[in-house]
Protein backbone atom coordinates (compact mmCIF):
# COMPACT_ATOMS: atom_id res chain seq x y z
CA UNK A 1 0.00 0.00 0.00
CA UNK A 2 1.10 3.15 -1.19
CA UNK A 3 1.07 6.33 1.85
CA UNK A 4 2.21 10.09 1.11
CA UNK A 5 2.52 12.12 4.34
CA UNK A 6 2.36 15.68 4.29
CA UNK A 7 5.56 16.78 3.17
CA UNK A 8 5.94 14.57 0.04
CA UNK A 9 2.44 16.03 -0.63
CA UNK A 10 3.55 19.41 -0.63
CA UNK A 11 6.39 18.57 -2.00
CA UNK A 12 4.65 17.06 -5.11
CA UNK A 13 2.95 20.18 -5.52
CA UNK A 14 5.76 22.65 -5.09
CA UNK A 15 7.55 20.79 -7.81
CA UNK A 16 4.72 21.25 -10.12
CA UNK A 17 3.82 25.01 -8.84
CA UNK A 18 7.68 26.27 -9.52
CA UNK A 19 7.83 25.52 -13.41
CA UNK A 20 4.16 26.40 -14.07
CA UNK A 21 4.89 29.41 -12.64
CA UNK A 22 7.41 30.03 -15.07
CA UNK A 23 5.40 28.36 -18.49
CA UNK A 24 2.64 30.86 -17.37
CA UNK A 25 4.95 33.98 -17.13
CA UNK A 26 5.88 33.14 -20.82
CA UNK A 27 2.49 32.44 -22.29
CA UNK A 28 0.81 35.56 -20.28
CA UNK A 29 3.76 37.57 -22.45
CA UNK A 30 4.60 36.03 -25.67
CA UNK A 31 2.02 36.56 -28.56
CA UNK A 32 -0.02 35.21 -29.72
CA UNK A 33 -1.14 33.42 -26.62
CA UNK A 34 -0.36 36.21 -24.81
CA UNK A 35 -2.63 38.90 -26.48
CA UNK A 36 -5.85 39.67 -24.79
CA UNK A 37 -7.84 38.44 -27.35
CA UNK A 38 -6.86 35.00 -25.77
CA UNK A 39 -9.45 33.84 -22.77
CA UNK A 40 -7.61 33.83 -19.17
CA UNK A 41 -9.00 30.04 -19.02
CA UNK A 42 -7.36 29.27 -22.28
CA UNK A 43 -3.79 30.64 -21.08
CA UNK A 44 -4.12 28.64 -18.00
CA UNK A 45 -5.17 25.52 -19.24
CA UNK A 46 -2.44 25.76 -21.74
CA UNK A 47 0.19 26.62 -18.71
CA UNK A 48 -1.26 23.81 -16.85
CA UNK A 49 -0.77 20.57 -19.10
CA UNK A 50 2.97 21.77 -20.34
CA UNK A 51 3.86 22.09 -17.21
CA UNK A 52 2.67 18.69 -16.36
CA UNK A 53 4.27 17.67 -18.89
CA UNK A 54 7.95 19.15 -17.78
CA UNK A 55 7.21 18.98 -13.79
CA UNK A 56 8.37 15.04 -13.85
CA UNK A 57 11.99 15.73 -15.52
CA UNK A 58 12.45 18.48 -13.58
CA UNK A 59 14.53 17.78 -9.91
CA UNK A 60 13.05 18.26 -7.34
CA UNK A 61 14.34 21.37 -4.13
CA UNK A 62 14.68 19.36 -1.32
CA UNK A 63 13.86 21.33 2.56
CA UNK A 64 11.80 23.91 1.20
CA UNK A 65 8.27 25.09 1.99
CA UNK A 66 5.88 26.36 -0.48
CA UNK A 67 4.77 28.74 1.35
CA UNK A 68 7.71 29.71 3.43
CA UNK A 69 9.82 33.05 2.62
CA UNK A 70 11.91 30.78 0.23
CA UNK A 71 9.44 29.00 -1.86
CA UNK A 72 7.46 32.37 -2.38
CA UNK A 73 11.04 34.12 -3.21
CA UNK A 74 11.92 30.69 -6.28
CA UNK A 75 7.75 31.58 -7.78
CA UNK A 76 8.66 35.15 -8.17
CA UNK A 77 12.08 34.30 -9.50
CA UNK A 78 10.57 31.74 -12.00
CA UNK A 79 7.77 34.96 -12.54
CA UNK A 80 10.47 36.92 -13.91
CA UNK A 81 12.17 34.64 -15.88
CA UNK A 82 9.29 33.51 -17.95
CA UNK A 83 8.57 36.93 -18.51
CA UNK A 84 11.49 37.69 -19.58
CA UNK A 85 11.73 34.94 -21.91
CA UNK A 86 7.96 35.94 -23.36
CA UNK A 87 9.58 39.91 -23.80
CA UNK A 88 12.01 38.08 -26.38
CA UNK A 89 9.42 37.41 -28.43
CA UNK A 90 7.32 40.27 -27.65
CA UNK A 91 9.97 42.61 -29.02
CA UNK A 92 10.18 41.04 -32.43
CA UNK A 93 5.94 41.72 -32.88
CA UNK A 94 6.71 44.93 -31.65
CA UNK A 95 9.26 45.71 -33.88
CA UNK A 96 6.63 44.57 -36.67
CA UNK A 97 4.07 47.01 -35.74
CA UNK A 98 6.91 50.04 -35.14
CA UNK A 99 7.56 49.18 -38.98
CA UNK A 100 4.00 49.42 -39.56
CA UNK A 101 3.55 52.88 -37.94
CA UNK A 102 6.57 54.23 -39.24
CA UNK A 103 4.81 53.52 -43.27
CA UNK A 104 1.70 54.83 -42.16
CA UNK A 105 3.05 57.58 -40.97
CA UNK A 106 4.92 58.49 -43.66
CA UNK A 107 2.21 57.45 -46.05
CA UNK A 108 -0.18 60.19 -44.92
CA UNK A 109 -2.62 57.29 -42.85
CA UNK A 110 -0.95 58.40 -39.49
CA UNK A 111 -4.89 59.36 -38.79
CA UNK A 112 -6.39 55.94 -39.66
CA UNK A 113 -6.14 54.06 -36.34
CA UNK A 114 -8.29 51.68 -34.99
CA UNK A 115 -9.13 49.53 -31.89
CA UNK A 116 -6.88 46.60 -31.63
CA UNK A 117 -8.21 44.32 -29.51
CA UNK A 118 -4.97 41.72 -29.09
CA UNK A 119 -3.37 45.22 -27.40
CA UNK A 120 -6.52 46.87 -26.27
CA UNK A 121 -5.31 49.82 -27.66
CA UNK A 122 -4.93 52.23 -31.29
CA UNK A 123 -2.84 51.28 -33.56
CA UNK A 124 -2.30 51.99 -37.70
CA UNK A 125 -4.12 50.23 -39.97
CA UNK A 126 -0.89 49.33 -41.81
CA UNK A 127 0.55 47.85 -38.54
CA UNK A 128 -2.27 45.44 -37.61
CA UNK A 129 -1.92 44.51 -40.98
CA UNK A 130 2.02 43.53 -40.95
CA UNK A 131 1.37 42.24 -37.29
CA UNK A 132 -1.54 39.87 -38.85
CA UNK A 133 0.87 38.49 -41.36
CA UNK A 134 3.64 38.15 -38.70
CA UNK A 135 1.08 36.02 -36.82
CA UNK A 136 0.29 34.02 -39.94
CA UNK A 137 3.83 33.32 -40.86
CA UNK A 138 4.54 32.77 -37.17
CA UNK A 139 2.20 29.98 -37.39
CA UNK A 140 2.69 28.47 -40.74
CA UNK A 141 6.51 27.85 -39.74
CA UNK A 142 5.64 26.55 -36.33
CA UNK A 143 7.91 28.96 -34.55
CA UNK A 144 5.04 28.51 -31.52
CA UNK A 145 6.55 25.01 -31.34
CA UNK A 146 10.25 25.93 -31.24
CA UNK A 147 9.07 28.61 -28.81
CA UNK A 148 7.86 25.77 -26.21
CA UNK A 149 10.47 24.34 -26.80
CA UNK A 150 12.86 26.88 -25.98
CA UNK A 151 11.06 26.98 -22.80
CA UNK A 152 11.35 23.90 -21.78
CA UNK A 153 14.62 23.09 -22.51
CA UNK A 154 15.26 26.86 -20.20
CA UNK A 155 14.70 24.71 -17.49
CA UNK A 156 18.08 23.06 -18.27
CA UNK A 157 20.50 25.99 -18.96
CA UNK A 158 18.36 28.13 -15.88
CA UNK A 159 17.59 25.50 -13.35
CA UNK A 160 15.48 26.31 -10.43
CA UNK A 161 17.22 26.78 -7.39
CA UNK A 162 17.45 28.73 -3.92
CA UNK A 163 19.87 30.96 -5.01
CA UNK A 164 19.46 34.88 -5.14
CA UNK A 165 20.76 35.07 -8.89
CA UNK A 166 18.23 34.91 -11.50
CA UNK A 167 19.99 32.92 -13.38
CA UNK A 168 20.20 34.96 -16.84
CA UNK A 169 21.98 38.00 -17.58
CA UNK A 170 19.28 41.18 -17.75
CA UNK A 171 22.02 42.67 -19.86
CA UNK A 172 21.51 40.34 -22.48
CA UNK A 173 17.97 40.77 -22.33
CA UNK A 174 18.74 44.93 -22.46
CA UNK A 175 20.54 44.75 -25.23
CA UNK A 176 17.56 42.67 -27.11
CA UNK A 177 15.08 45.93 -26.57
CA UNK A 178 17.36 47.31 -28.89
CA UNK A 179 16.02 44.87 -31.74
CA UNK A 180 12.50 46.61 -31.84
CA UNK A 181 14.38 49.14 -33.88
CA UNK A 182 16.38 47.51 -35.95
CA UNK A 183 13.32 45.03 -37.40
CA UNK A 184 11.22 48.55 -37.31
CA UNK A 185 14.01 50.10 -39.67
CA UNK A 186 14.90 46.77 -41.95
CA UNK A 187 11.24 46.30 -42.84
CA UNK A 188 9.89 50.12 -42.96
CA UNK A 189 13.11 50.93 -44.90
CA UNK A 190 12.13 49.83 -48.56
CA UNK A 191 8.60 51.75 -48.24
CA UNK A 192 9.77 55.22 -46.61
CA UNK A 193 13.11 55.55 -49.31
CA UNK A 194 10.22 55.12 -52.13
CA UNK A 195 8.00 57.33 -50.08
CA UNK A 196 11.24 60.25 -49.40
CA UNK A 197 11.62 59.99 -53.52
CA UNK A 198 8.25 60.11 -54.20
CA UNK A 199 7.75 63.80 -51.80
CA UNK A 200 11.22 65.35 -53.31
CA UNK A 201 9.58 64.54 -57.01
CA UNK A 202 6.58 66.24 -55.60
CA UNK A 203 8.56 68.95 -54.37
CA UNK A 204 10.47 69.58 -57.99
CA UNK A 205 6.93 69.41 -59.51
CA UNK A 206 5.23 71.86 -57.38
CA UNK A 207 8.67 74.32 -57.38
CA UNK A 208 8.43 73.96 -61.23
CA UNK A 209 4.61 74.61 -61.49
CA UNK A 210 3.38 76.57 -58.55
CA UNK A 211 -0.12 76.38 -59.69
CA UNK A 212 -0.24 72.76 -58.53
CA UNK A 213 -2.62 72.67 -55.53
CA UNK A 214 0.43 69.91 -53.46
CA UNK A 215 -2.09 68.63 -50.89
CA UNK A 216 -4.74 68.00 -53.53
CA UNK A 217 -2.59 65.71 -55.70
CA UNK A 218 0.52 64.88 -53.16
CA UNK A 219 -1.83 62.35 -50.72
CA UNK A 220 -3.59 60.15 -53.15
CA UNK A 221 -0.20 60.00 -54.99
CA UNK A 222 1.87 58.98 -51.88
CA UNK A 223 -0.91 56.47 -50.63
CA UNK A 224 -1.03 55.01 -53.94
CA UNK A 225 2.74 54.66 -54.33
CA UNK A 226 2.98 53.17 -50.57
CA UNK A 227 0.20 50.90 -51.06
CA UNK A 228 1.97 49.81 -54.40
CA UNK A 229 5.52 48.85 -52.83
CA UNK A 230 3.95 47.48 -49.61
CA UNK A 231 2.21 45.11 -52.10
CA UNK A 232 5.72 44.40 -53.49
CA UNK A 233 7.39 43.42 -50.64
CA UNK A 234 4.80 41.10 -49.16
CA UNK A 235 6.22 38.23 -50.86
CA UNK A 236 9.91 39.24 -49.60
CA UNK A 237 8.87 39.06 -46.21
CA UNK A 238 9.66 35.43 -45.05
CA UNK A 239 12.95 35.35 -45.42
CA UNK A 240 13.91 38.28 -42.37
CA UNK A 241 10.89 37.58 -40.57
CA UNK A 242 12.15 33.71 -40.33
CA UNK A 243 15.96 35.35 -39.30
CA UNK A 244 13.90 37.49 -36.72
CA UNK A 245 12.31 34.68 -35.25
CA UNK A 246 15.51 32.16 -35.53
CA UNK A 247 17.30 34.81 -33.76
CA UNK A 248 14.95 35.05 -31.13
CA UNK A 249 14.93 31.60 -29.93
CA UNK A 250 18.58 31.63 -30.52
CA UNK A 251 18.59 34.21 -27.39
CA UNK A 252 16.11 31.84 -25.77
CA UNK A 253 18.33 29.20 -25.67
CA UNK A 254 21.39 31.91 -24.47
CA UNK A 255 19.71 34.19 -22.06
CA UNK A 256 21.21 31.99 -19.57
CA UNK A 257 24.82 32.91 -20.47
CA UNK A 258 26.71 35.85 -20.02
CA UNK A 259 26.59 38.59 -22.81
CA UNK A 260 29.51 39.25 -24.78
CA UNK A 261 31.83 41.74 -23.43
CA UNK A 262 32.43 45.01 -25.74
CA UNK A 263 35.84 46.33 -25.59
CA UNK A 264 35.85 49.91 -24.45
CA UNK A 265 37.83 52.29 -26.72
CA UNK A 266 40.34 54.88 -25.51
CA UNK A 267 39.71 58.38 -26.52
Amino acid sequence: MVSINSNDLIALIAAFVWPFTRILGFIAIAPPFGNNGVPVRVKIALGFFLAMIVAPSIPAIDHVDLVSITGIAVILQQLIIGVAMGFIVRVTFAGVEMAGEMIGLTMGLGFATFYDPQTRGRSSAIAQFLVIITTLIFLSLNVHLAMFEALITSFKSIPISTSLHMGFSPQRLAIWGEEIFKIGMLLSMPIVAALLITNIALGILTRAAPQLNLFGIGFPITITVGFLMLMLILPYLLLPLENMFQHGLNTIHSLGSAPPTIPMKRP
